[in-house]
């Protein structure tokens, strides 16, 4: 062992380093306070902190974040009841400015949407609805709220741009659809109420901050708005019993914003009645205590999030009126369709009707027996505030023309969100209402109960009318087709020797599909060898998958008669669906030698050995 001095004692050598480590940890506590106090350490782990969890800045107005406009110019909606087409496209247009898509995309100037498009072919009105197109509806120009609009948005009627069907044509409808419309699409859309005692007031400053322009609506009267002189405020009493009736966006806010609340505190909100309104070019306060402004759960605070250009090819739904109701005792659904031609589905939405409901989406390929089987693809998560939600597939699923596949939901809490025939408001909370009937037809969406799954169609409400008009609010979102290519793989050893003449043998051999994840690989057994008998099982199969792993093939062969005989050859396995796609497993057999005596020999090689060995004729006898 090696020995150390080490202060004229001696010590062994791991002794001596165990000490040299300490002496270090003892040092580097001493030196480094010199530099970096515990409190300073601390104090930053505090600042880092304080970020995470920083409260809100006391004003901020989205038309100067650090010299920065994210808030497009004031539009005048005219003598037209169409307050909530502006609220929508103000928080569509604010986001664009706010991620910079518009520009992306190729548009010039600043992000400009048509509320005039919303307002003829929203689905809800006289003018268009395919679910009962020679019923009645909302009159064009004069009814709507946010839902009827996320309705349209999001099965990719709209929202297009101005130029595409401009505001000032109103009086007479653009055409539905065309080559040269530019669609926008919000990958979420979320709602929001601040509570009475407005606990819940930063997460609409949280996301006016990170997701821009947040939609609105109020009751506006003349005994609720005061003229400050500077700037308009605006306060409806709690205790009120007036509804909404008029849309507005809200751009920023003021803690100390004074208005005749009994507390200060304001929204400040974008208008659409032009730039000659009010004091501040078409701007205006309402109260935090408001009764209906950032309160009301339908249309209080709603935010249009990931506005992006055309994202998706195309939607498939069943939900034409977009979420009308909640189902709240049930949380398993599906929504079956059939492919009209080849596609890749790389997203699915559905709407949450409560905050904080974890998910599971998964995607089959059939339903039979009552059973969803074959699964394609499946994602999980958490979602922390109600509304419409995108989730983007990390396995895009590539389906043929007229194939049908099968979309299942599962929300943790709240139900599920449906479509059905409904009272619609005429213009926001208004008492007036009328009816908008949706239609459904059988094997289009289920839910489950127990461990059974049933027809919505089927489905008894409590209203007769709604009976045979709903459906899940479950979509299906395409992009560019991306063929999933299957890419067969085998692996085995069939060889065998000293094999007996007509002897039976047995072996095996593995088949795999290696290629894209979710491909689906048919695959036979072509060619075999012609001597001898054969049996594969199977021989074949159908849809196999890359997460399925490998199949093994039995093989069974009766050996030739023949001996002393080596027989080769090969096995052939093919991918169906692409006869190029195959391979090949070599094959060997061999038959021992036949051992043949010559009686005559064996005789006479005896005799030679009795006659020279005496004792074997002895014990022979």
């Amino acid at each position: 062992m090696l020995t150390i001095y080490c202060g004229g004692k001696k010590m062994n050598r791991r002794n001596f380093f165990i000490k040299l480590l300490i002496v270090a940890l003892i040092s580097t506590v001493l030196v480094f306070p010199t530099t970096i106090s515990s409190s300073d350490i601390v104090k930053s782990v505090k600042n880092k902190k304080s970020i995470l969890l920083e409260d809100p800045p006391e004003q901020f107005d989205l038309r100067d974040v650090n010299g920065e406009n994210y808030v497009t110019g004031v539009r005048d909606q005219g003598q037209y009841g169409t307050c909530w087409t502006h609220g929508v496209m103000a928080s569509m247009e604010g986001n664009l400015m706010m991620t910079g898509n518009w520009v992306a995309a190729g548009e010039e100037d600043e992000p400009d949407l048509s509320e005039a498009h919303l307002d003829w072919w929203n689905g809800f009105n006289t003018n268009c609805n395919d679910d009962d197109p020679d019923g009645g509806g909302l009159d064009p120009h004069w009814g709507g709220d946010y839902r009827v609009a996320s309705a349209y948005i999001i099965r990719g009627e709209g929202a297009i741009r101005e130029i595409d069907s401009p505001y000032y044509e109103l009086e007479t409808p653009a055409a539905r659809n065309d080559p040269s419309y530019h669609h926008y699409y919000p990958m979420d859309i979320e709602w929001y109420v601040a509570g009475e005692d407005l606990s819940n007031i930063d997460t609409i400053k949280y996301k006016l901050m990170a997701e821009g322009v947040i939609g609105t609506a109020f009751c506006y009267s003349d005994s609720y708005i005061h003229d400050f002189g500077t700037y308009y405020a605006h306060y409806q009493p709690p205790s009120s019993t007036d509804d909404p009736n008029h849309a507005v966006a809200i751009c920023g806010w003021d803690d100390n914003k004074i208005t005749s609340a009994p507390e200060p505190g304001a929204w400040l909100c974008k208008n659409s009645w032009g730039e000659w309104w009010g004091p501040e070019e078409g701007y205006f306060w309402i109260s935090y205590y408001d009764k209906c402004c950032g309160q009301d759960p339908e249309m209080g605070a709603v935010s249009f999030q990931g506005v992006d250009y055309e994202p998706f090819s195309s939607i498939y739904y069943h939900d034409y009126h977009g979420w009308r109701d909640t189902i709240t005792d049930i949380s398993e659904a599906f929504n079956a369709f059939t492919s009209t031609g080849d596609g890749t589905m790389v997203a699915v939405s559905f709407f949450t009707s409560e905050d904080n409901v974890d998910y599971e989406v998964k995607i089959y390929d059939d339903f039979t027996g009552g059973e969803l089987q074959n699964q394609l693809s499946s994602e999980t998560g958490n979602i922390q505030n109600y509304g419409f939600h995108t989730i983007p597939l990390s396995s895009p699923v590539s389906l043929d023309g007229g194939e049908d596949f099968y979309i299942y939901v599962s929300l943790s809490i709240g139900g599920q969100p449906i479509d059905r025939t409904s009272e619609v408001p005429v213009l926001l909370g208004s008492s007036k209402r009328v009816v908008v009937k949706s239609d459904a037809n059988p094997g289009e969406s289920y839910y489950k109960s127990g461990l059974t799954w049933y027809d919505l169609y089927d489905y008894d409400f409590s209203n007769p009318s709604w009976d045979e008009s709903a459906n899940f609010c479950i979509k299906a979102l395409f992009g560019e087709y991306v063929p999933q290519v299957p890419d067969l793989e085998c692996d085995g050893d069939l060889s065998w020797s000293n094999v007996k003449p007509g002897g039976e043998v047995t072996g095996s051999f593995t088949v795999e599909n290696v290629g894209d994840s979710n491909s689906m690989l048919d695959w036979e057994v072509t060619q075999w060898p012609e001597w001898g008998e054969w049996q594969f099982l199977p021989i074949s199969g159908t849809n196999l998958k890359p997460e399925d792993g490998k199949v093994t093939v039995d093989v069974t062969i009766i050996a030739p008669q023949e001996s002393e005989k080596e027989f080769t050859g090969e096995v052939k396995i093919e991918n169906k669906d692409n006869p190029a796609d195959f391979e090949i497993i070599q094959v060997t057999l061999k038959t021992p030698k036949t051992k043949i005596f010559n009686d005559l020999f064996i005789l006479h090689l005896l005799r030679e050995l009795i006659s020279r060995f005496s004792i074997l004729e002895q014990i022979l006898h």
